[in-house]
């Protein structure tokens, strides 16, 4: 009796495929009618309809869909590019994000959300010709500024966007005293350079990038696989002791990727420091794709130079492995699954955990995958200055530039009376738009140029070419601004207007 009282109801067929009461309404229409009708109102308005709601079970998908239908539904979206000209404002990132905190959407995040079929959106620079101005082009001393006003920005967007941080001290550990692994960017770089003068990435990491990427890019399952453990000890030891001049072709391509590995994640320092790291997770926290791009690029700003430039290195030659996915099977999700357990290093003191624990984890390696995903993807974007903070920069320049040349106001005039008309005819054919080229290194050691709408920086030094002689960049020095070197494809009456008492000078 249990049994006859407690077995489930035999469904009724309707109850599965019965249509809703506006497809029945359509079943009377033509064939051609409906054909032609979008395959995104099957998908979101075809219900089901149970006639005993107490006691049918959740019915099965609609099989309605057509094979136009199915086939848009298994195909990938395409990712969605869009210009990041929010590079170019004159405000900084933290304004305008207050509605992040009443729980809605700021403007930005509503322009810039893209397609609704689409789950990747990828943000690519705004044209060079309006102001393009990365982190190689400034001097240490404009870096410096850049830096500081950076760190602000960045405090003061997290608080708008009601996204908290949380420091935490480094950890201790005895630091070495000679070898190549676990010893500090810094140090390394002054002793290269040493041989190697002006280099930015140590040499031992540039010859393993070198080797992966003459020998393995399309080796399937580069940076997955890391080659024999004792192998790599063996390796890692004879590097410690000779360095440069170790024998680095008896170096096998999956043996590179593992040393690559480990020379990343025994840094004295962690490559993304540890003053930081902290600010790296609470991009997680941040809801709005766009705005954990700002986020990375105040956090690529704030990076002391050493760890900016072999950052940059890691990401290009990462950017490569993507490229080659169809040969090595490493996607950009893979590659970021990879090198993430790198540059979010985090050591736990229990080799036991609980549930909660391993999930935590889980999710913490889940998110710094997601956040190299980003680095990756929009790399362009993070060595590029923006508007706003390189305004900041000249202002603070001008000011102790004027500061500086208080005192003098008096000789200045005198020198001013002394001056005569032809003088005064060159300051006013100076102010309409000629400027004096200085090129010392050149026969031609200085040329006054007239300026319009379309001369660009690559016209200037084209005029100083000869045969023979390196590649020569266009820079502005002096002025509110201690120096920059200038885009080819900038346009250089913007800058005149910007920066009117600046030098130009043309050099390697």
């Amino acid at each position: 009796m249990l049994r006859k009282k407690n077995r489930q109801p035999i469904r009724d067929v309707r109850d599965i495929f019965t249509q809703s009461e506006d497809d029945s309404a359509d079943r009377g229409s033509s064939p051609s009618s409906h054909c032609s009708e979008s395959p995104r109102r099957y998908h979101t308005s075809t219900k089901t309809i149970h006639r005993n709601t107490h006691r049918a079970r959740p019915s099965l998908p609609s099989l309605r869909h057509d094979d136009q239908l199915s086939e848009h539904t298994l195909r990938p979206s395409p990712p969605v590019t869009l210009s990041a000209d929010w590079l170019l404002r004159d405000s900084p990132y933290s304004e305008g994000v207050a509605e992040h905190k009443k729980g809605g959407a700021c403007w930005d995040c509503l322009h810039f959300q893209g397609d609704d079929n689409s789950d990747v959106i990828t943000f690519v620079p705004v044209s060079p010709s309006q102001g393009l101005t990365c982190t190689d082009d400034l001097s240490s001393c404009d870096l410096t500024q850049l830096g500081f006003f950076a760190h602000i920005e960045l405090s003061t967007f997290l608080l708008a966007l009601g996204v908290e941080t949380k420091q935490t001290r480094p950890p201790r550990h005895r630091r070495r005293d000679a070898g190549v692994f676990g010893r500090p960017l810094k140090l390394l770089l002054h002793n290269d350079r040493k041989t190697f003068p002006g280099l930015k990435v140590p040499v031992v990491f540039q010859r393993l990038l070198s080797i992966l990427e003459h020998t393995g890019l399309q080796t399937e399952g580069i940076l997955r696989v890391s080659g024999s453990a004792a192998r790599l000890k063996y390796l890692r030891r004879e590097i410690d002791r000779c360095g440069e001049v170790m024998d680095w072709s008896a170096v096998r391509q999956v043996e590179a990727a593992g040393l690559l590995k480990l020379f990343i994640r025994e840094l004295d320092t962690p490559l993304l420091t540890h003053t930081h790291l902290s600010y790296y997770r609470a991009v997680l926290k941040v809801s709005s794709v766009l705005h954990q791009v700002q986020t990375l690029h105040l956090l690529t700003l704030l990076l002391p130079e050493e760890n900016r430039d072999t950052l940059q290195a890691l990401l290009v030659f990462l950017r490569k492995v993507v490229s080659y996915q169809d040969q090595n099977r490493m996607s950009l999700w893979n590659v970021s699954m990879v090198m993430a357990p790198n540059l979010f290093t985090c050591r736990h003191s229990n080799s036991k955990h609980s549930v909660a624990k391993q999930q935590e984890e889980l999710e913490e390696a889940l998110g710094g995958a997601h956040l190299v995903q980003l680095m990756i993807t929009h790399q362009d974007l993070l060595w590029t200055v923006p508007k706003f903070l390189l305004s900041q920069v000249r202002q603070v320049n001008q000011v102790s530039s004027q500061k500086s040349f208080g005192l003098m106001r008096a000789k200045r005039r005198l020198l001013r009376k002394k001056t005569d008309k032809n003088h005064t005819d060159q300051i006013t054919e100076l102010c309409e738009g000629v400027i004096r080229v200085h090129a010392p290194l050149h026969t031609k050691v200085s040329m006054a140029i007239q300026l319009d709408d379309q001369t660009r920086a690559k016209d200037i030094t084209s005029r100083f070419e000869c045969e023979n002689s390196p590649v020569q960049c266009l820079y502005e020095v002096g002025g509110n601004i201690c120096e920059r070197r200038l885009h080819p494809d900038c346009i250089l009456l913007d800058v005149h207007r910007v920066n009117p008492h600046c030098d130009w000078l043309i050099k390697p």
